[in-house]
């Protein structure tokens, strides 16, 4: 049997092979909101940034699916080839794996469309649509739902693509649908001045040539052979699936339900304060989208080492796994310091790429990044500490840590300190539950690592 090189070449080498076309697709997937925040800025202003704001929480629910099969599929295949080194009937799984995780990406995509499409304005209200807003957020909503099943597929597909041992192709379905979306959103939003509709259609054109291209390259997976029946879905697999892809899921869920937290409570409390309810979701809006270029890096960096740390831990030779983890971690912590020293020392020339605002909006944007991204530079522990621990199939560690920063620390946090500082308090939750959730990262694997099987 020839040997898997996951199992045999150098970490350095593998890591750089597998995280950077990762860290390049998670840029450009990221870039499609930060191109649709910078036409939308430039040509409309504050409410058509809120308007985008209000409605991300409908993009994070794309994301979540995406990954709750994406990379559930994806470690699944790989530890089921990495077994399959020594039980070779382990590696008969590994195409239903795939096949079952397509299934699952379309059928749930065609149905967050549908959902919202049928109560679009209920959930912009819910999601603190300021009045003023609501017909922004209402157009750009309904153009970019359509788009969903595709951008779940893409992203979701672009992680089996990975799987596959093919890096550069995932990256390649990403760039090419971000470079389409940057062109036509110059096009139809400055050309056109299509507005919000354009910026919208852009992105959804963008989405559909990235699910085409993903498509084409997993019906050609270059370690297996897919065929009819893998594609039927199979409860024992796609429970295997969920259980693994639950962790990163479980955290865009997390994100989904503080960011609706967050805007109500901007919302009411800019309401109270110098700033009134508009300037702060448009801020905000904005630096959660470039804090996530950022964390594309470190979302890359976790990605790219998964098919590593899971190959090697289902082929038992835990001194890989480890290697390759601590390395993850010492490139995380580079990147999340060089973020660190630009949000805190460059915010005014950051919020400014996004259109021109008040000496109010310029205050609240400049605390807000100095304060709430206090900890940037602990930020890298949390999400590839997560997803090791789902890498290495125990779902429970990534779930727990998944939940901690969002929903254990940050949530409450939002709650609470407002009403004690008034719209300052959002601000000082941030860097409480990164510290907090960094500090739990490490205690649990320092525990995992300290078991016999690594010191080999």
């Amino acid at each position: 049997m020839n040997q898997n090189p996951l199992g045999t070449d150098k970490i350095n080498t593998l890591l750089g092979k597998f995280a950077v076309p990762s860290i390049i697709a998670m840029l450009v997937s990221s870039l499609y909101n930060i191109v649709d925040q910078f036409f939308i800025g430039q040509s409309i202003g504050a409410l058509g940034n809120a308007a985008t704001n209000i409605s991300f929480p409908l993009s994070i629910s794309c994301i979540a699916i995406a990954l709750l099969f994406g990379i559930g599929g994806a470690s699944s295949f790989n530890i089921s080839i990495g077994k399959g080194q020594t039980i070779p009937d382990e590696q008969k799984k590994a195409p239903y794996y795939i096949g079952n995780t397509i299934t699952m990406l379309i059928a749930l995509g065609t149905l967050l469309y549908l959902i919202t499409l049928l109560f679009l304005d209920p959930l912009l209200i819910f999601f603190a649509a300021p009045d003023n807003v609501l017909p922004y957020a209402r157009t750009y909503t309904r153009i970019v739902a359509f788009g969903f099943p595709f951008v779940i597929l893409a992203t979701g597909g672009c992680h089996l693509i990975r799987a596959d041992g093919r890096p550069k192709f995932a990256m390649v379905c990403n760039l090419a649908g971000a470079v389409i979306n940057t062109i036509l959103d110059a096009l139809f939003v400055f050309v056109f001045e299509w507005g919000m509709a354009g910026a919208a259609a852009a992105t959804v054109i963008g989405q559909i040539v990235s699910a085409a291209m993903a498509i084409a390259m997993l019906m050609h997976c270059q370690t297996v052979s897919l065929k009819k029946i893998h594609f039927v879905p199979q409860k024992r697999y796609i429970g295997r699936i969920i259980s693994l892809g639950a962790a990163p899921c479980t955290n865009q869920l997390a994100m989904m339900i503080v960011q609706i937290v967050m805007n109500k409570s901007l919302k009411y409390y800019g309401s109270q304060s110098i700033y009134g309810e508009a300037i702060p979701l448009a801020c905000a809006g904005i630096i959660t989208k470039v804090n996530q270029v950022f964390m594309a890096f470190i979302i890359g960096i976790s990605q790219g080492v998964q098919p590593i740390v899971s190959f090697n831990y289902g082929a038992k030779k835990y001194g890989r796994v480890k290697k390759a983890y601590l390395l993850a971690i010492g490139y995380g912590f580079l990147l999340s310091f060089l973020a660190f020293c630009m949000f805190q020392f460059m915010p005014h020339q950051i919020i400014s790429l996004f259109g021109n605002g008040s000496k109010e909006y310029y205050l609240f944007a400049e605390n807000y990044f100095r304060i709430f991204l206090f900890f940037t530079f602990l930020n890298f522990l949390q999400p590839i500490t997560s997803n090791f621990f789902t890498a290495i199939g125990k779902p429970k560690g990534g779930i727990f840590l998944s939940l901690t920063r969002q929903i254990l620390f940050l949530l409450p946090l939002i709650l609470i300190l407002p009403v004690i500082l008034g719209i300052d308090g959002i601000m000082y939750a941030g860097p409480v539950a990164d510290l907090m959730a960094a500090i739990t990262s490490v205690v649990m694997v320092a525990v995992e690592l300290h078991h016999p099987a690594y010191r080999k």
